[in-house]
């Protein structure tokens, strides 16, 4: 099974199979971020760490656009089977259920008598109940994919235009600079969203649209607008130190819909859209990896591991050090990459044991029937 958003081709593209390992990568970051306890505190002096944890997720906040960018890109292109949703849905019935199962049989599943019902609705619909926020809005946007590829093939590129400038308006750009909190302002973190980043990557897809010219000025926009989510951010906080107030609007330049997240991850996203890898073994390898990437995010953001994978990784290398940047970006590499590792090996479990069942009952009546919806819906 392939990677959330990925068509099926013979050869895929390992520059954008890089950038997903990346995006990924930058995920893992923001989680680290949060529950390590490292981001700068209203009316709490900032520390070195603090500062350097910041920056850290100014640079990271862009990788769940450019995740969700990738799947627009490939997706508005190509047919959107059926039979993707069931598979994708498989994948986070694996997770949900089995992991759960598994940390049972090894005694490490918490139980709690206040919220068992709820934890077994979790499980048993994690869609509905998002278990998974990310899954939710993707599945959303996934079933919304026929309707805006065929909105895109029927509008001019004018009316696409307008729409997607429509959509900015009302989901980033006024947020963005307005100090208060709307009621349907989500941050980025709902299907809304990522209907509007669908768009922009399918709008970028038709009419191979060339942002920022070249991958030096590609880079360079990414970078800026880095740099002003980070400076917002701090200089929020230094003024909220020194004179109180702006609570709501402090935390606005790390929203997935911050108008600097979005020119950042525009900037990310043509920057590898220039970059091309050279066709040899580093590729292969980028190639393997990638579609495992989404299997990283379902295992560690897993209801039952999500709030303990930092614990127990400082049960292994320690407590994260908050009084030396060095040390402390040390100890954060070292944990993401033992989650990003980890979380492949088990998806490729998934994977093989995905691929058995699939050979088992390749020609099974259920089966059979999947086949032929995709051939008359697609």
């Amino acid at each position: 099974m392939g990677s959330v958003g990925e068509i099926n081709v013979k050869k895929r593209n390992a520059s954008f199979e890089l950038l997903r390992i990346i995006a990924m990568l930058m995920i893992l970051n923001l989680h680290y971020n949060s529950h390590a306890d490292v981001l700068l505190q209203l009316g709490v002096p900032a520390s070195g760490v603090q500062i350097y944890a910041t920056i850290i997720e100014a640079i990271s906040i862009t990788g769940v656009n450019v995740y969700v960018l990738l799947s627009g890109f490939f997706l508005s292109k190509g047919k959107v089977r059926p039979s993707r949703i069931l598979q994708l849905i498989c994948q986070v019935y694996f997770y949900t259920i089995l992991v759960s199962v598994a940390m049972m049989l090894v005694g490490t599943y918490v139980i709690h008598s206040n919220d068992s019902v709820y934890k077994i609705v979790q499980y048993l619909f994690p869609i509905s109940s998002e278990h998974y926020w990310f899954v939710t809005a993707y599945i959303i946007m996934y079933v919304m994919a026929p309707v805006m590829n065929a909105a895109t093939e029927v509008l001019s590129r004018k009316q696409m235009r307008a729409v997607i400038a429509g959509l900015l308006i009302w989901f980033s750009i006024v947020k963005s600079f307005v100090p208060v909190m709307f009621a349907t302002d989500h941050y980025g973190y709902d299907y809304g969203w990522f209907i509007v980043l669908y768009l922009i990557a399918a709008y970028i897809r038709k009419y191979d649209v060339v942002l920022f010219f070249n991958a030096k000025k590609s880079a360079a926009v990414f970078l800026l607008s880095v740099a002003l989510m980070a400076f917002a951010s701090i200089a929020l906080h230094y003024i909220n130190l020194q004179r109180g107030g702006l609570v709501y609007f402090s935390d606005v330049p790390f929203h997935l819909n911050f108008i600097f997240s979005l020119t950042g991850s525009l900037g990310l996203f043509s920057f590898f859209r220039f970059y091309k890898m050279r066709d040899n073994r580093f590729a292969d390898v980028v190639r393997f990896v990638a579609p495992f990437t989404f299997g990283v995010y379902l295992l560690h953001m897993h209801l039952e591991i999500k709030d303990r994978w930092l614990g127990w990784l400082e049960n292994l290398m320690g407590e994260v050090p908050k009084d030396s940047v060095i040390l402390f970006a040390w100890h954060q590499l070292r944990a993401i990459l033992i989650v990003f590792v980890a979380g492949i090996f088990v998806d490729w479990i998934r994977k093989t044991i995905f691929d058995y069942v699939g050979r088992v009952l390749h020609n099974t009546r259920l089966f059979k029937r999947i086949r032929q919806w995709d051939e008359d819906l697609c």
